[in-house]
């Protein structure tokens, strides 16, 4: 999609669509005074017979000759609802078709270029690989112009570059997450990553099978050792040319697929469980972004691989696993394995000195009970850093919740055979999982997110299609700006 920046008012664009976005309370206000006065009348007697009030998500659609106009309600106008309100376009344009659209910004558009850039390419993504009718289906506009007063400047040019980096990245993780795990194995994501530092000159680094047991990474090997496939740990790093502001460490869960292994899941529990590397995606989407917007921080991005299968060679209840920092960890339930990976990474993260280390997971059905799938949960041992996060899931809209790493419950995870076990008595299960990984992370500034709920939707969200969202990668390019 090929995406313009425009001054011109809106009653001059010669588009299939024109979008104009309609803040609640001034529904026929200043942005549709772009607009010819019989189309202007035309468009108050319409919102006044349909009572309409510009309510975020809500929509009014007035003809022009032969293009359509239509109203998106903003609501208050935050970032998030202008994302929101472009989505809705990208809906209206997929509806009627649209080659060409519009979206008006107004006048102030500082944020708001952004939130539209975000909102419209992100709510047009398709995954759509294996679909035999794709060629005969809508491919969403071949043109978008965003029009605004304060667009024909070079900031805005390059505020649009760097959005629309962010955009392919995220994209990326979607499609990562999306695609099917007989594809997707550990190797495969060693590939991918080993690609992404070829194409963009981050430094990759991958440990698979002896490598592996040289450098203890028995999470990983115990995992993987009920697949035919074999696991993997992927190190990549960005270093900006001067002396970095700060040196952040990003660990994303990278299990291509969930069987449980030998606590094996029910039929219905499997369906989605090639999403549960969708911390890996993040991680691999956000280092894709770094690359391309050379902050002056250096960031670090690790990995940890395996599928979880019930093989003969699969690990057993009651199995200890001993790491490379000297922990023990049984394991009494092998569905609970992703903290099992992410604990080697964590050990490896922590060893090279990071100011912090961010992981994100999708390791606890508890956190979606108790967030639902909109929002994740972030715990950790450093207030400072856990605050600075969810200011950057407010501003990207990938939102946090903080819950609390209450001391008491690491009773429920100490074993009588090993330092800890790898679950607890069933209560607060996505607290006991981010003391488990604590144990990992030494002295480090450490934040743990729990992302089970907002990185992979089971149905349509405001900018996004059914799959892979890739949660993660606009907070933490957010997160890392901001240093």
């Amino acid at each position: 999609m090929n995406i313009k920046l425009s001054t011109a008012k809106a009653s001059t664009l010669e588009t299939d669509l024109t979008v104009i976005p309609v803040r609640e309370g001034v529904e026929t206000g200043n942005a549709v005074r772009e607009l010819g006065r019989e189309i202007r009348d035309r468009i108050k007697a319409r919102a006044e017979s349909a009572s309409f009030r510009a309510k975020a998500g809500r929509r009014l659609l007035v003809q022009d000759g032969e293009r359509d106009i239509v109203l998106v309600g903003l609501g208050t106008g935050t970032a998030e609802d202008w994302r929101r309100a472009a989505g809705t376009a990208a809906d209206i344009a997929s509806q009627t078709r649209a080659g060409s659209v519009a979206v008006c910004l107004g006048r102030g558009v500082n944020g708001r270029l952004e939130a539209a850039v975000e909102g419209f390419t992100l709510a047009s993504y398709r995954f759509d690989k294996y679909r035999s009718d794709r060629d005969e289906a809508y491919g969403g506009p071949k043109t978008l112009t965003l029009t605004g007063s304060d667009l024909g400047t070079a900031g805005a040019r390059e505020r649009l570059k760097n959005t629309r980096s962010l955009c392919e990245a995220t994209v990326s993780a979607r499609d990562l997450i999306n695609e099917m795990s007989s594809v997707k194995t550990p190797s495969f994501l060693a590939a991918t990553a080993k690609r992404l530092g070829r194409k963009t000159g981050l430094t990759c680094t991958v440990w698979q099978g002896d490598k592996l047991e040289r450098e203890k990474m028995n999470g990983i090997l115990r995992v993987s050792a009920g697949s035919d496939e074999p696991g993997a740990f992927i190190k990549l790093v960005y270093r900006p040319k001067r002396k970095p502001r700060a040196k952040v460490a990003l660990v994303g869960k990278g299990i291509t697929f969930d069987s449980g292994g030998l606590s094996l899941k029910t039929a219905k529990y499997m369906e989605w469980m090639k999403q549960d590397m969708s911390g890996a995606a993040a991680v691999l989407g956000t280092m894709e972004a770094i690359a391309a917007l050379k902050p002056p921080v250096e960031v670090r991005g690790y990995i940890a691989a395996a599928e979880n299968m019930p093989g003969s060679g699969a690990q057993k209840p009651g199995d200890i696993i001993t790491y490379r920092n000297g922990k023990t960890a049984e394991v009494l339930n092998t569905d609970a394995e992703g903290r099992l990976v992410l604990a080697d990474a964590l050990c490896v993260a922590s060893e090279e000195r990071p100011d912090c280390i961010i992981d994100l997971a999708t390791l606890t059905g508890a956190c979606m009970v108790a967030l639902g799938t909109d929002v994740a949960g972030v715990m950790g041992n450093d207030p400072r850093l856990i605050a600075k996060l969810i200011k950057s899931g407010e501003r990207s809209g990938d939102r946090l919740w903080e819950l609390p790493l209450v001391e008491d419950y690491m009773s429920d995870i100490r074993s009588n055979t090993a330092d800890i076990q790898n679950i607890g008595s069933g209560y607060a299960g996505t607290i006991t999982a981010a003391l488990f990984l604590r144990c990992f992370v030494g002295d480090t500034k450490w934040a743990h997110l729990d992302i089970a709920g907002p990185a992979f939707a089971e149905k349509p969200k405001p900018y996004g299609p059914t799959g892979g969202t890739g949660f993660g990668v606009r907070l933490l390019v957010d997160y890392i700006a901001s240093l």
